[in-house]
């Protein structure tokens, strides 16, 4: 199979692999914590159990859970999770056995799961409609009711250790001193951006998440691999952090840059699942068949990502720690040779000075010839963006124009000087770059006393 192209792979395994179940989930609450393994089946041929674990806590409220809403979040988890596992072969149809699914739902699972793939598809050459890319049968099972529960006015933050998160970790400091930071699989980043903004690790939801096995043999094996919508699996964990903790809120860190699309003229988003789309998607599906007791919305959706490089460059304390690159993750570090690490130092570069900016990734990115092709990505001289959750093009220009006029043409490195021999420099350097850090974007789910926090700082 390895020798075959991705599109032929998916069209042969849609032939031999005719079906994907979720066949069930089971979770038990002990005095270790919460611990939840799900259940797929591909055509019969290969099994997967995957897990998610929440190890306790002191702030877990585990003696007065809605079970039935317990029930409800953890299928959803699954119908989440699946996906990663379908992926492999793709087969036609996905049998939900757990539980019913009326024909709103289905259409909402499709669409999650079509956008949400959409890099898969295109990076694998695969030819795929939403119409009829998989066909999910869900009519066997008991059907799940929406529970209502009380739940108090503090926020839970998810935690990634970007400046993303950190920036709302500092921001919404004040507002509730109940808060809880969240970390889904933790890391020296996340734990140590958590810690600096006041949630040593004793306050963090800490979320453990297991892939099977079998799916990376079958990966190794020459079956089909991809992004899938992370966030969107994060979307549902959180649902079950704040059932337990009784929270209301939710406060993602997703800024409004996350809905432009990575190919230019299309819908592929590597982003999707950060997007107002899937927000505003998952917000009215958690209303309508889950609960209305929380409030998921993400904190930072007025702002884009040149806004929030501004606000975090005040935190200078987080400079040694924080981390966003996905090459680096394993190690805790900053690769240096990958486009997420050339945007970072781009769009912090216009905030912070430069001794420190290429102290933090110990070297000057822009000063990389081969990091030449990911900056014409990043600047839009290619079609086509890097499949990483990076600013708009707009934007990243912005950065770029603003670092060019704070140096001297003696003092501008290699990828600048290049820069101002194309078209790009010659259409961006005109424009207001000061106003561009005062835009607040109407295009969000803040509650009044969330956004007058936003608009206090810019």
């Amino acid at each position: 199979m390895n020798n075959l192209s991705n599109a032929d792979k998916y069209l042969k395994l849609r032939e031999e692999f005719l079906f994907f179940s979720y066949e069930s989930y089971s979770y038990t609450i002990t005095e270790e914590g919460f611990f939840a393994e799900f259940h797929f089946n591909l055509a019969d041929k290969y099994n997967f159990r995957p897990t998610l674990s929440f190890p306790a806590r002191s702030f877990y409220n585990w003696n007065n859970l809605n079970s039935a809403l317990i029930d409800n979040i953890v299928f959803h988890i699954g119908m989440i999770e699946l996906i990663s596992y379908w992926k492999a072969a793709c087969p036609k149809t996905l049998f939900i056995k757990p539980h019913s699914l009326t024909e709103e739902q289905i259409n909402f699972w499709n669409k999650i799961y079509y956008n949400g793939l959409g890099e898969f598809f295109y990076l694998n050459n695969i030819n795929a409609s939403i119409n009829d890319f998989v066909e999910i049968k869900a009519d066997t099972g008991s059907k799940l009711s929406k529970t209502d529960i009380l739940t108090e006015n503090a926020v839970i933050i998810p935690v990634g250790g970007g400046k993303d998160s950190v920036v709302t970790l500092e921001l919404l400091k004040l507002l509730n001193s109940e808060n809880l930071a969240l970390i889904l699989n933790p890391r020296g980043a996340s734990l140590e951006t958590a810690e600096i903004g006041g949630y040593p690790r004793e306050n963090i939801i800490e979320i453990n998440r297991s892939i099977h096995p079998q799916l990376l043999q079958l990966n190794n094996e020459g079956f089909l691999n991809g992004h899938t919508p992370f966030s969107a699996l994060l979307a549902f964990v959180t649902l079950l952090s704040a059932a337990f903790t009784g929270k209301r809120h939710i406060a993602l860190s997703n800024e409004s840059s996350a809905n432009e699309s990575t190919v230019e003229n299309s819908t592929v988003n590597h982003q999707y699942s950060k997007s107002y789309e899937f927000e505003s998607d998952f917000r009215n599906y958690t209303e309508k068949y889950i609960s209305s007791g929380f409030n998921y919305f993400s904190f930072l959706r007025p702002l884009s990502e040149l806004q929030i490089a501004s606000l975090f460059a005040k935190y200078s304390k987080y400079f040694s720690s924080f981390k966003s690159c996905n090459a680096g993750s394993k190690t805790d570090i900053w690769c240096g040779n990958c486009p997420k690490c050339l945007f970072a130092f781009i769009i912090l570069s216009p905030f912070i000075e430069r001794k420190t900016i290429i102290s933090i990734f110990e070297k000057d990115l822009l000063n990389e010839g081969n990091m030449k092709f990911y900056f014409e990505q990043l600047t839009g001289i290619e079609a086509v963006k890097p499949f990483e959750c990076v600013g708009t093009v707009d934007e990243v220009n912005l950065a770029v124009n603003m670092l060019i006029i704070k140096l001297s043409d003696d003092d501008l490195p290699l990828l600048l000087r290049y820069y101002k021999t194309t078209a790009k420099f010659n259409y961006y350097s005109h424009l207001d770059l000061n106003s561009y850090l005062h835009l607040f974007n109407d295009e969000h789910f803040l509650e009044e006393k969330f956004e007058n926090i936003l608009k206090l700082y810019i």
